[in-house]
């Protein structure tokens, strides 16, 4: 436990967590209004988009995850992945109507070069960004903490996706995202902020002894994708399978949340609803992250799907400010319980002196397949949705309150699957 009792510990997982956090909220939430607002984004393209990002994320994270093993670098590709992550947000400033007509004056659509631009460099971003966070920053954390803790500590790491879309909804809520000169701004300010601090981290982060792979860098990417290695680690294979299921039920109505809220429900004003259910959620989860220390896996992860399912119920039932609210709290806290929870018995059973290796098949559950499939479902759902015809003739698809009922379907065959979680450890003893 001593290797977590330090401020510089506690600074840096605040920081990078945070920081990384609020990077991702841009993209997974921010960056589906942005091609939906100033370029008229099908669903279908919005889940391209969000598919695309997270094959290159899965692939990063596999790769570099090996790397960071193999030279034993955490702290070199966290800050200087971080940086360049920054870099490669501030390029979005630039994908502007105006300024995409400058640059392509033959393109016969516009709006179709935005989407394919955004796309592209949403991919790039992407590889920075796994590279810094879903690679090295996971695998340094994972390095520093140990079993008894990991549940505390995953509570924390856990809240900051909330706590992230807390600190956009709430830097940019004066902004109107219907103009490309806000986008502009939120771009420049996200990219300078992401960017700073990389740079803290070439001072904060402190480099592991020990942590150099003596395997083949080839053999260290295989390492996790082994027959051998899952039937050495079921349990953990097992819990895999299951964050997937439960990230594919998330990522049915996340790229379609905020569009929902604004345009479906009309709430002009949701960041004052939400702002609340994000706070109450995030501290939930601060210390529901302890629970797991204290109860095990079935009874903390049950419980936190309990809630998940219980708000997707009262979102597909209810439109009024308050039942969403209420429905939207129950919805965040399940998730990032569940989040917390998941990530903590990953890490248990991650093998020592593996944790970058382990890093790739972690994201192939948490990103890759939630990723594509969820999206996927969510446009399938949305297929016949009621259009919206804008005064210059674009047409925007309207979300409706089936995304929340197919989610919730997943939900329930997540459970199941954390099920055979416990029915493995039986086997086990």
């Amino acid at each position: 436990m001593t290797k977590t009792k330090g401020k510089r510990f506690w600074i840096a997982l605040a920081l990078f967590g945070l920081i990384g956090q609020v990077a991702w909220v841009v993209e997974n939430m921010y960056f589906n209004v942005f091609i939906y607002n100033m370029f008229g984004a099908s669903p279908a393209e919005i889940s391209l988009m969000v598919g695309a990002s997270s094959v290159v994320a899965t692939l990063t994270t596999v790769l570099i995850g090996a790397l960071s093993d193999k030279l034993g670098k955490r702290r070199l590709f966290l800050s200087l992945g971080y940086i360049l992550w920054g870099l490669s947000i501030l390029l979005f400033a630039l994908v502007r109507r105006d300024v995409l007509s400058a640059l392509f004056p033959t393109a016969v659509s516009i709006t179709a070069v935005g989407v394919t631009v955004t796309v592209v460099l949403d991919c790039v971003m992407t590889f920075f960004g796994s590279s810094a966070n879903d690679a090295a920053f996971n695998a340094w954390l994972t390095d520093v903490t140990e079993d008894g803790e990991r549940g505390a500590v995953e509570g924390i790491n856990a809240m900051m996706p909330l706590v992230a879309i807390l600190v956009v909804f709430g830097g940019f809520m004066s902004f109107d995202l219907s103009l490309p000169s806000s986008w502009t701004l939120v771009f420049l300010i996200i990219g300078g902020v992401v960017l700073a601090s990389g740079v803290l981290g070439l001072f904060l982060i402190r480099e592991e002894k020990g942590e150099r792979s003596a395997d083949g860098y080839l053999a260290t990417v295989l390492y996790s994708f082994r027959p051998k290695t899952v039937r050495q680690n079921p349990k953990l294979y097992l819990t895999l399978l299951a964050f997937a299921v439960f990230g594919i039920s998330i990522q049915i109505f996340m790229p379609y949340l905020i569009i929902y809220y604004e345009v479906s429900l009309g709430m002009t004003d949701y960041v004052f609803v939400m702002a609340p259910a994000i706070v109450l959620a995030s501290v939930a989860t601060a210390f529901y992250g302890k629970l797991f220390d204290r109860w095990g896996f079935l009874r903390s992860v049950l419980s936190a799907l309990g809630m998940l399912a219980l708000g997707y119920v009262v979102l597909s039932l209810f439109t009024s400010t308050l039942p969403v609210f209420i429905g939207s709290l129950l919805m965040m806290t399940g998730y990032l319980s569940g989040m917390a929870v998941y990530g903590a018995m990953i890490r248990m059973h991650i093998p020592e002196k593996m944790a970058g290796a382990f890093q790739g098949i972690r994201i192939v559950g948490q990103v890759l397949i939630p990723g594509i499939i969820g999206p996927a479902i969510g446009a399938w759902v949305l297929r016949d949705a009621k259009v919206l015809v804008g005064s210059d003739g674009t047409e925007s698809f309207i979300p409706d309150r089936g995304i929340f009922i197919a989610a919730l379907a997943v939900a329930v065959i997540a459970a199941g699957a954390s099920l055979l979680v416990r029915e493995c450890k039986k086997k086990a003893k």
